[in-house]
């Protein structure tokens, strides 16, 4: 469950209600209409859709990638709550916090949540699934209408010397009280309507809006090979003929078109690729874009290979979800921020970095950067200002800034981003300078940043105080919105914020 803060909450969720308003609904919620019937890893639901064959018909033929997919976070997206796949303590454990109660334990061999119902009134319920695994897993209460509902209480999977296993509130110290669409029996906790779609296979969330109901189907719990390879019976029919057909698709209907081959060997003048490669339209990173990108759905009806824009409606760079710079403020689920980058211009994807199977990144840390870059130059204090040392920052540290979300989950900028700490001086943006020199002022900050790399900065994020004069009600913000909307040299998911 993606669960945003209260206040950029009605920024976003706004703009959702109104393009679904079909889909809304509000109270608890519960089980689908046919009983879920498993919760192995891959197999095929009673209710996929016509072409759907589950992972499971694909392993014989992929063992290596359905091996990486299995130990996912994809994988093990969502299952069938059991003593296997709860990671949590029910041993009768109790917590308060944010003015809510919860209580924990396991009768007749179910898991069971003593807290606040919708009417304010402590009440016991039944956890029917877990949603995700790390760094947290949280769970979910099945209801008559068939809605799931997110639970207000996730278990910190992390390491106890970490500071996990525990059970904590998710919304910290943040009181959400009944009523309140953010409160776990509110609709902006409601399973079929705000998660189920990045964390099932082939979903149909099937609203009823005659009995304010949802029937919800899947093809598979998680998610599976099918949520962005496509139907695959096809496939399964390509494969069996011999020989196969000249078929570039390979049996399926729609496929991701593939990028140019690319050759991202640094230039020894620069140590940096010399060059980049056009994407093709509907590419790898629209496809993870469905579910990496803060937006609400227009219409189920995706397939791979289309823009996102086709069936869904992604956010602006609004000031409740990102800085004026374009920096994540809240939750945002990186694709925004990595369309802002120079990479996305110079057609990198998210398979450059991570492995589509396993989710893992290609190497350990900032030696990922090293694909392309030369660390002899970019490790080196002349560019960093730092002399290298253990727990010197390294790229991801300067150009990767994080913050953490739902108390523990830490997640990085991908933005790839020059740290400009004149922009905080100039409108009050972060910068990753004073994240680790907190008792220096921004001033410091920009003033190093000049000494090392001379007073022009330089790239593609330069729409800042733009976008905060617009932000400030100032006129004088027109004209230059205006021009940066026509600026093709600004990534194009800036220009459609300053269009807006």
């Amino acid at each position: 469950m993606r669960v945003a803060t209260k206040a950029a909450g009605s920024l976003v969720f706004t703009c959702i209600v109104l393009l679904l308003a079909s889909l809304a609904s509000s109270g608890p919620a519960s089980s689908p209409s046919a009983p879920l019937p498993h919760s192995e890893i891959g197999f095929l639901s009673l209710n996929a859709p016509t072409g759907y064959v589950g992972s499971s018909s694909c392993a014989g033929c992929h063992p290596v990638e359905t091996k990486a997919w299995t130990a996912s976070h994809h994988a093990l997206a969502m299952s069938v709550a059991t003593p296997e796949t709860v990671l949590a303590d029910f041993s009768g454990h109790q917590i308060e916090a944010a003015g809510a109660f919860g209580r924990f334990f396991r009768q007749d061999g179910q898991f069971w949540v003593e807290t606040e119902a919708r009417d304010g009134k402590r009440q016991t319920f039944k956890v029917s699934h877990t949603f995700g695994r790390a760094p947290l897993q949280q769970y979910l209460v099945t209801f008559p209408d068939g809605r799931l509902q997110a639970l207000p209480w996730a278990w910190d999977t992390r390491p106890k010397e970490q500071g996990g296993q525990r059970w904590f509130h998710v919304y910290g110290d943040q009181a959400i009280p009944p009523g309140d669409p953010l409160h776990w029996t509110g609709r902006q906790q409601t399973w079929n309507f705000m998660c189920a779609e990045c964390h099932s296979t082939a979903l149909n969330k099937n609203y009823d809006a005659a009995s304010n109901s949802y029937h919800t189907t899947f093809s598979e719990i998680s998610i599976g090979c099918e949520s962005c390879h496509g139907a695959g019976a096809s496939h399964l029919t390509w494969a069996e003929k011999s020989p196969r057909a000249d078929d570039p698709l390979k049996g399926f209907s729609n496929a991701a078109p593939r990028r140019p081959l690319a050759d991202w060997t640094p230039d020894p003048a620069t140590g940096s690729p010399a060059k980049g490669v056009a994407r093709p339209k509907g590419d790898e990173v629209e496809l993870c874009a469905r579910c990496h990108a803060r937006r609400g759905t227009i219409s189920e009806d995706w397939k791979p290979g289309r823009d996102l824009a086709g069936t869904h409606m992604s956010a602006f760079l609004t000031s409740g979800l990102y800085e004026a710079d374009g920096q994540m403020r809240d939750e945002v689920f990186n694709d925004q921020t990595f369309k802002q980058s120079r990479m996305y211009a110079k057609g990198v994807t998210c398979g450059d970095c991570h492995d589509a199977h396993s989710g893992k990144l290609r190497a350990v840390g900032s030696e990922i950067c090293s694909q392309c870059h030369q660390p002899e130059r970019f490790s080196i204090a002349k560019h960093t200002g730092h002399a290298a040392s253990p727990g010197a920052p390294d790229c991801i540290a300067c150009h990767m800034p994080a913050r953490t979300y739902m108390i523990v989950d830490r997640r990085h900028d991908h933005s790839f981003r020059i740290p400009r700490p004149d922009l905080t001086v100039k409108v009050g943006t972060s910068n990753t300078c004073n994240e680790c020199h907190k008792d220096k002022s921004a001033q410091w900050a920009a003033d190093a940043v000049s000494n090392w790399h001379g007073p022009e900065r330089k790239g593609l994020q330069s729409y800042a105080e733009a976008f905060q004069l617009a932000r400030d009600g100032n006129p004088d913000a027109r004209d230059r919105l205006i021009a940066l909307a026509q600026d093709l040299t600004v990534p194009g998911v800036a220009r459609s914020y300053a269009g807006f």
